[in-house]
Parts: C-alpha cells; sequence; structure tokens
C-alpha cells in the first residue's frame, strides 16, 4: 500500500533556469576543451533546453494574448482625436 507520492520527478525548470543552463553549456561548447562524446551529450541537453525555453515563451504569450482586447481600441489609440 502506497502512503505517499515518489518524488523522483524532476521539479520543473522555470524560464530563468533553463535559460540559465543553456547559457552555461554553451560557453563549456564554446570552449572546446570537451572529448567528442562529452560534447555530443551537452548539445543535446542543449537542445532540450532550447525546446523549453521555446514552449515556455509560446506558453507565456498565449496567456498575455488572452489578455489583450480583441478588436476593441485602447485609450492610446485615440489619444489624438478630439
Amino acid at each position: 500500500m502506497m502512503t505517499e507520492a515518489t518524488t523522483d520527478a524532476p521539479t520543473p525548470l522555470s524560464y530563468e533556469e533553463a535559460f540559465a543552463q543553456l547559457e552555461q553549456i554553451l560557453a563549456t561548447l564554446e570552449d572546446g576543451d570537451l572529448p567528442l562524446e562529452q560534447s555530443l551529450m551537452l548539445y543535446e541537453q542543449g537542445a532540450e533546453l532550447a525546446q523549453l525555453c521555446t514552449r515556455l515563451l509560446d506558453q507565456a504569450e498565449l496567456r498575455v494574448r488572452q489578455w489583450q482586447p480583441g478588436d476593441e481600441t485602447t485609450p492610446l489609440d485615440n489619444w489624438q482625436e478630439g
């Protein structure tokens, strides 16, 4: 009988955390001091982080668009009228 949920799942990264890790990977790869296999591993991790960042930005954009008014004018659109 299970009493508690397992905590083996990694905590999801925020955009800022993922981007910081991606920057670290890029800096390491740019140094060029790693063996090929390790470079490939870091490249794969970087690609996954880049996809995560893109997905998080897309989600943020969707949230912003949901809060934007449809075809209504904003007060700034009419500031020169009158």
